[in-house]
């Protein structure tokens, strides 16, 4: 589902997260499972941001914790440079983190507040014998603040003492002391003021084009991933709907769900955006213990056909680089 010439970096094929829930207290009977990420497939290629869309709830996170295999799948695979990483534990798991890092949604939240912000971003130093001695991890922790933009003294603070900007930078800095090739941004900004997104934002593209990096941006607010993404992946109930590039997405959306998703988005100009249709989706999104039959999304499309209710449609290419599962354009 990408470029064959470029090269992939990050091959996911058939990705499945279920939770198992169960009834009763002394004997817990299984009644069903959670289907957080039900069957996903796509390609990450060296150097690109692949963006990952959705409403809440849609098992984004949960598909990136998958991948860096913070969650054990329970079906499918994960390649990274073609190798299988699916359920690598132990010490192949920690050879793993060297490549693979995540940048947390809440900062705050991912950095232990009883340890000052020098040993946060140097713990993984440490942890993956990164220094030598003392000299070399003092070095390292300076210029790692300095490659987020805070200055090498608040090494000696404690992330209360933070603006949340600033904690998102910490976390940044933790993230790439470990030289990774691939990063997943878990919606890193926003629990952010907008004028601070946009920082971030900036800060984790120059480090992209600095060193090589390769992004999953999770996100649920489209205007940020247009800007940041190269191509884009939507998400519904724990399926991928569309895959295309970020400009074909916005221009030609094919999926009735990212149709409803881009109208929602506004336009910074008072008559085009009066002027324009604004589609508001019926009903709530279904429950991933209970998902409908056929076309997950067939409950709340403004499209709806007779045999969305019946078949559950295939992730297939409808032009050059451009996927949809969508009855709308079987053959």
């Amino acid at each position: 589902m990408s470029n064959n010439n470029k090269k992939v970096l990050i091959e996911v094929k058939d990705l499945k997260v279920h939770f198992p829930v169960h009834r009763g207290v002394i004997f817990k009977k299984k009644v069903g499972d959670i289907k957080a990420v039900d069957g996903i497939s796509f390609r990450i290629n060296s150097g690109e941001t692949m963006g990952l869309v959705g409403e809440s709830g849609c098992g984004k996170t949960t598909a990136g914790q998958a991948i860096l295999q913070i969650v054990p799948p329970t079906g499918g695979k994960v390649f990274f440079k073609n190798e299988d990483i699916t359920g690598k534990k132990g010490r192949e798991a920690r050879a793993l983190r060297r490549n693979m890092q995540m940048i947390f949604q809440d900062a705050f939240s991912s950095l232990n507040p009883r340890m000052k912000v020098g040993n946060i971003i140097g713990e993984p130093l440490v942890v993956h014998k990164m220094v030598s001695n003392s000299k070399e991890y003092r070095e390292q922790v300076k210029e790692l603040l300095e490659m987020v933009g805070l200055m090498p003294a608040m090494a000696e603070r404690y992330p209360h003492e933070f603006s949340g900007g600033q904690r998102q930078r910490i976390g940044i800095a933790r993230a790439l002391a470990l030289k990774p090739s691939f990063i997943v941004c878990d919606e890193p900004v926003s629990a952010l003021d907008v004028s601070i997104q946009a920082q971030i934002i900036n800060l984790i593209e120059d480090l992209q084009v600095r060193f090589g990096l390769t992004y999953l941006f999770i996100a649920h607010d489209l205007s940020v991933v247009r800007h940041i993404s190269t191509r884009i992946s939507v998400m519904y109930l724990g399926k991928i709907v569309e895959i295309a590039n970020r400009i074909n997405l916005h221009r030609n959306p094919f999926h009735p769900y990212t149709t409803a998703l881009l109208s929602a988005v506004p336009i910074p100009n008072p008559k085009l955006e009066k002027k324009r249709e604004h589609i508001v989706l019926k009903g709530e999104i279904p429950s991933p213990l209970n998902p409908p039959r056929g076309c997950s999304f067939h409950p709340r499309c403004p499209k709806v056909m007779p045999i969305c209710s019946q078949e559950d449609p295939v992730l297939r290419e409808i032009e050059s680089g451009h996927w949809a599962s969508c009855h709308l354009y079987n053959d």
